[in-house]
């Protein structure tokens, strides 16, 4: 194979061992991966060689970061080289905070600027508690969006681009809580890619199990990717030793511990738990999010690491 009839492309759809590649100048095509793995995600640089009317991916160009998650079963990529992610939740229904929580580690583990939106503004009660809830985010240096995504509401879509702008951003978040409204709003030809990509592959059932690339701008400078929803949020691959450093409101507390390899969990002279203070409190840690750390830190502890 000579180097010279490999051409560059970007994956922009993930469908197992098929690919949608997009070219350079912005066409599309079908490929394979090459051997019995399939290891490309969506966000990849690819070296990829014509076959017939489809292509074959040769290589993949060296990534930035991968945001993953892991349990005892399973590694599942989402997707690679991202600025940052927007984990959008809603009001209602009820989100979890565990899962919330497990989102933000894993990007913060992978050097991702993460971003909280929390939608369904216009549901007042509803929203004014899950604001109250989301106290520890806001004080972080998340902060929180407020949105409004129903079809009557007034969306700022031009502080929501500016917001985006020149970035790949994955936009995260369970079912019910608006990601396929947002990325329609803000790629309006999102809804004719999907179209287009599921008649390329023969099939209307990947649209919405799959990961997928849109450009949000003619320019192609900035793009969303939509990701599948997701019950459980694995974290195996973190070290307990390092969860404390992967949360904004434990991390500046580490440095007051007695040891240095303290847990936070029952050591005297801890710096974390001495920093637990009542949710109100900007400079503590909430009594919640040390219950996750804790909670989380047990179950880390109990995955066999070779």
């Amino acid at each position: 194979m000579q180097q010279d009839t490999l051409q560059r492309g970007l994956i922009v759809a993930n469908y197992g061992r098929h690919f949608l590649v997009e070219t350079p100048d912005g066409k599309r095509l079908i490929c394979h991966s090459r051997g019995k793995k399939s290891q490309g995600l969506v966000g990849d640089r690819v070296l990829w060689q014509a076959s017939r009317d489809e292509g074959t991916i040769e290589k993949i160009e060296p990534r930035k970061n991968v945001f993953y998650r892991q349990d005892q079963i399973r590694t599942k990529s989402f997707a690679a080289n991202l600025d940052q992610i927007l984990i959008l939740i809603a009001a209602e229904p009820e989100f979890s905070s565990s899962q919330l929580s497990r989102a933000l580690i894993a990007a913060e583990a992978e050097h991702i600027t993460p971003i909280i939106a929390l939608n369904k503004s216009d549901l007042i009660e509803p929203f004014a508690r899950a604001w109250e809830w989301l106290l520890p985010y806001r004080q972080m240096h998340y902060g929180v969006l407020p949105l409004s995504l129903k079809k009557s509401a007034q969306v700022d879509r031009g502080a929501l681009l500016k917001l985006l702008a020149g970035k790949t951003t994955l936009v995260l978040g369970p079912s019910g809580a608006g990601k396929s409204t947002l990325i329609n709003l803000l790629a309006p030809g999102a809804l004719a890619q999907t179209g287009e990509i599921s008649q390329a592959l023969n099939s209307g059932k990947h649209t919405t199990t799959s990961t997928t690339w849109y450009w949000v701008d003619e320019d192609k400078t900035t793009a969303l990717i939509d990701s599948p929803g997701f019950q459980e949020f694995g974290l195996n691959h973190i070290d307990p030793a390092q969860l404390a450093a992967y949360m904004p409101d434990l991390k500046p507390h580490v440095a007051n511990c007695k040891f240095y390899n303290c847990s936070h969990l029952h050591e005297p002279g801890c710096g974390v738990m001495a920093a637990i203070k009542p949710d109100a409190d900007p400079a503590g840690i909430s009594a919640n999010r040390y219950k996750i750390y804790s909670d989380l830190y047990a179950e880390l502890s109990q995955v066999k690491r070779y």
